[in-house]
């Protein structure tokens, strides 16, 4: 079974970045939502609030995210956003 997600993080100007993750947490349009490897498929409206990607590593990256929607497939989370900004 895999450990990571593939997280993909895109807005309508660029792909914000792709990276692998082992914890996700974003600001879903009811509340924060969690992700971990072998979730089941999902679909999520985005709220505004921020999105947090832990590494494997320990690493952390944290970016604001406005709207959008996204979809955990597999063991790949697609993040569509209408913005996105570093914390």
């Amino acid at each position: 079974m895999a450990t990571t997600i593939t997280c993909t993080l895109i807005t309508p100007e660029q792909e914000v970045f792709e990276k692998q993750a082992s914890y996700i947490d974003l600001p879903a349009h009811d509340g924060q939502m969690g992700f971990l490897a072998n979730r089941a498929p999902l679909l999520v409206k985005l709220g505004t609030g921020v999105l947090t990607v832990k590494g494997e590593g320990g690493q952390q990256t944290q970016m604001k995210v406005s709207g959008g929607f996204a979809q955990m497939k597999g063991n790949t989370l697609a993040i569509l956003t209408d913005k996105a900004e570093a914390v």
